[in-house]
């Protein structure tokens, strides 16, 4: 008779004790994607609101940012995928269940429609250039003629791309930190906060600026009450997710995500704003570079952090 001798547990390369999928790409992917979607929203909410005079940073010109953006953050992702030449078969289904097949065809319509949006500024943005071409001057003035139907496309779809970089960690199960609602709500206010800081950055407008000071304020506030409910529900939740809670409450990555997202990132540009807001003296790259470095330490910290949680078998 022969004897075996049988372990219980796994032992999966790169599946435990963690994952060890994910790295810088995935992070820098969802923080462009992020940016460029809060850049579209407010470039599309503040020409459906018809003030595009009061703020031309935010609607002409820091959208020129956002196809370079999506292009960078398309090409992360592309050089984190195992097999790169088949990612086009994303394209040849559409899953309503998949938070990947969504993503896949929002940022199929969104670069080009912000490429779309850019272009029909691009007059004003070259003012000096000879345009001789007819056929690039009436392109030029259909784009210009259903610009409010962009408007409306963008808003949404901008909505859904900001959501998407939340959900498409949300969306494992089996990760403890990732598995929960709040994700894509956070990772959707984060990436408008840092689209509100890139605009007020680029902005030369002291009301612009003002004004976009003004609702980076309120996204922070709400960023921070996602966060400290995220940890409540956790703390609430099962052993699992207490112990997802413990890795941020105590253990290796409490002074990383306390001290430079939640302290540098958050609180210190806000109360800088608040100075700003009062007349002080601030310059404004620091408010908004603050909130920039912050938003990507933010998804690096929670890419890299959910694939140390786990259930257990």
């Amino acid at each position: 008779m022969k004897e075996e001798l049988i372990v219980s547990g796994r032992s999966l390369p790169h599946i435990d004790p963690h994952l060890e999928l994910w790295h810088w790409p995935i992070p820098a992917y969802l923080f462009l994607g992020g940016m460029a979607a809060g850049i579209l929203f407010f470039a599309g909410l503040y020409t459906i609101l018809k003030k595009e005079s009061l703020y031309p940073t935010a609607v002409k010109w820091a959208p020129f940012l956002a196809p370079f953006l999506l292009i960078l953050g398309l090409f992360f992702l592309f050089i984190d995928l195992k097999h790169k030449w088949f990612f086009w078969q994303l394209y040849l289904t559409i899953r309503i269940e998949s938070p990947m097949s969504w993503g896949a065809w929002v940022l199929l319509i969104i670069t080009p429609l912000s490429m779309l949006w850019a272009a029909s500024y691009i007059k004003e943005w070259f003012p000096n250039w000879d345009w001789k071409w007819s056929l690039l001057n009436r392109f030029e003035a259909l784009v210009i003629s259903q610009r409010m139907t962009l408007a409306w496309a963008m808003v949404l779809l901008s909505v859904i791309l900001g959501i998407y970089t939340g959900i498409l960690l949300s969306a494992f199960n089996a990760r403890p930190l990732w598995n929960t609602a709040l994700l894509g709500p956070l990772f959707l206010i984060s990436g408008m906060s840092t689209g509100a800081a890139t605009i007020m950055w680029m902005s030369n407008d002291h009301a612009e600026r003002k004004r976009f000071a003004q609702i980076d304020l309120l996204l922070i506030g709400i960023e921070l009450f996602f966060i400290v409910h995220l940890f409540m529900g956790f703390l609430a939740g099962p052993e699992v997710q207490v112990e997802s809670a413990q890795l941020f409450l105590r253990g290796h990555f409490a002074l990383p995500f306390w001290g430079l997202v939640v302290g540098l990132g958050l609180v210190v540009p806000a109360i800088l704003e608040i100075l700003e807001l009062r007349g002080k003296k601030i310059p404004v790259a620091f408010p908004a570079g603050l909130i920039l470095i912050g938003g990507l330490i933010f998804r690096l910290i929670m890419v890299e952090a959910g694939q140390f949680t786990r259930y257990l078998y």
